[in-house]
C-alpha cells in the first residue's frame, strides 16, 4: 500500500533536530522524497539515518541566496517540489518588551519570518511550474494568544499566520494550499536544554495548565503536519491547525504567567 506521501518531494527546514526531524522521520515512512535542510550541520545525520535518497542541504533560512538554492536542490534532485515545510525557528532571548533589544529582534525576525517568507516566495515560485503542491508553515500558539516574555518571538509567529491566510488566498485557483500547524508546549531537545523549562517529571509528561494535562510530543506536531501536506487535507488552505493540548482553545489566564516557548 502507498505511504501518503508517495514519490513526493518534500522540503522540511529545521530537519536537524526537535519537530523537524520528526517530520523528516514520518513524511519518510510515507514514501516522500526528501531534502532536509538545517543551519546545524545534524541535517546530515538526519538524512543519512532516513537513506532512501534524502538530501541533506546545508541553509540558513535568513539568507534569501541559501533559501534559493534550497528550493533548487530539491528540483535538481527530484524534478520539482511537492511539498515545503518552512519549520525552521528559534525561541529567542526572553524578556520584557522594555528589555529587548534590536540586535535580538533582528535575529529572532530574520529567521522566523522572513526565513518563512523566504520559503514560502521560491517555493511557490517552484510551485507554479509543475502545477501546485502544499506549503505548511510551523508557527506557535505564543502568536495566537501570547505569552509572558515572549513579544519578539510571538510577533514573529503572529506575522507567520498571516502570510499563512494572505498567501492561501493568493494561490488557491493555482492548486497551491498555504497551512499552518500551531504547536503549544511541545517536549523537544531544545526544550530539555531550555533553562526556562522544566525537566517533566520523572511519572510522565504531565504539564499543569494544558487542558489535555501533558506536554505534546514532537511526533504529534508531525503527524498533523503530515495531514496537512497530503491530499487528505485537499479542501483545507489557509488553516492555523492548533496542536497544543486545548491550550489556545481553553486560554484563561495562564498565558499572562506562561514564559517558556515550544521546541523547534
Amino acid at each position: 500500500m502507498a505511504g501518503r506521501l508517495q514519490g513526493k518531494s518534500c522540503i522540511i527546514t529545521g530537519a536537524g533536530s526537535g519537530m523537524g526531524k520528526a517530520m523528516a522521520e514520518r513524511f519518510a515512512a510515507e514514501g516522500a522524497r526528501l531534502v532536509l535542510a538545517d543551519i546545524s550541520g545534524n541535517e546530515k545525520a538526519v538524512a543519512a539515518a532516513i537513506g532512501n535518497g534524502a538530501v541533506a542541504v546545508h541553509c540558513d533560512v535568513s539568507s534569501e541566496e541559501d533559501v534559493r538554492l534550497m528550493i533548487k536542490a530539491a528540483e535538481d534532485a527530484f524534478g520539482r517540489l511537492d511539498v515545503l515545510c518552512n519549520n525552521a525557528g528559534f525561541g529567542g532571548g526572553m524578556a520584557p518588551l522594555h528589555e529587548q533589544t534590536t540586535e535580538n529582534w533582528d535575529r529572532v525576525h530574520a529567521t522566523n519570518i522572513k526565513g518563512v517568507f523566504f520559503g514560502m516566495k521560491y517555493g511557490i515560485i517552484s510551485m507554479l511550474k509543475t502545477g501546485g503542491g502544499a506549503i505548511v508553515n510551523t508557527t506557535s500558539a505564543s502568536g495566537v494568544v501570547g505569552w509572558k516574555h515572549h513579544s519578539i518571538y510571538g510577533a514573529a509567529k503572529a506575522g507567520v499566520n498571516q502570510l499563512t491566510r494572505t498567501a492561501a488566498l493568493d494561490y488557491a485557483k493555482h492548486n497551491i494550499r498555504v497551512n499552518a500547524v500551531v504547536p503549544g508546549t511541545i517536549w523537544t531537545g531544545l526544550v530539555e536544554q531550555s533553562k526556562t523549562m522544566p525537566e517533566p517529571p520523572a511519572g510522565g509528561f504531565r504539564l499543569a495548565g494544558i487542558p489535555m494535562d501533558r506536554w505534546g510530543l514532537a511526533s504529534e506536531i508531525a503527524a498533523a503536519a503530515l495531514f496537512l501536506a497530503s491530499d487528505e487535507s485537499s479542501y483545507t488552505t489557509g488553516a492555523l491547525l492548533p496542536v497544543d493540548g486545548g491550550y489556545c482553545i481553553g486560554f484563561s489566564g495562564m498565558g499572562a504567567e506562561h514564559s517558556g516557548a515550544p521546541g523547534s
